[in-house]
């Protein structure tokens, strides 16, 4: 820690067995040796103190990235909450334009074209999924095909060789 070589430490021991004499010495070596060992302790601590203290902070950051994570999320679900909400709202007045539409100009009577035309007119176009289309996964038994064939072409007489 401090560098000190062997025969620095025999001139340290040689001093101090000069300035504080054969009787005290191994009594201060004893109380030295227990400053020391209070010296590491401490300084151990310390380190381990501050060690927490740094993944503490670093937990404080994890867990608010989270949490800024989770309200943005929260935000984006509430936002399309909202869009669904308005899309059902304008698709729940259409359908109860219908029904007025219906009641005014057909009365008991059944739905009639006029009547279904004039609510087409005034609904705003929407965007449609393909639902219509059919499914291009599907593959045709061979079955199916070859009564297909046989139903299209026509019989033709058996001519003999």
């Amino acid at each position: 820690m401090f560098d000190i070589g062997f025969t620095e430490l025999i001139v340290i021991g040689v001093v101090a067995l000069i300035v504080i004499g054969p009787e005290r010495l191994p009594k201060v070596a004893r109380t030295a040796g227990h400053l020391y060992g209070r010296m590491q302790r401490y300084v151990s601590s310390v380190k381990s103190d501050i060690s927490q203290e740094m993944q503490l902070e670093e937990m404080r950051k994890i867990g608010q990235n989270f949490k800024e994570s989770i309200e943005s999320v929260s935000s984006d679900v509430q936002q399309q909450a909202t869009v669904v909400d308005d899309y059902l709202r304008n698709e729940a007045d259409n359908v109860n334009k219908v029904v007025a539409s219906m009641a005014v100009t057909e009365g008991d009577r059944l739905v009639t074209e006029p009547a279904m035309k004039q609510v087409e007119a005034e609904r705003t176009p929407q965007q449609s999924l393909p639902l219509d289309e059919p499914d291009q996964n599907v593959v045709a038994t061979p079955s199916a095909v070859v009564e297909t064939v046989r139903t299209r072409l026509p019989e033709r007489p058996h001519e003999p060789h």
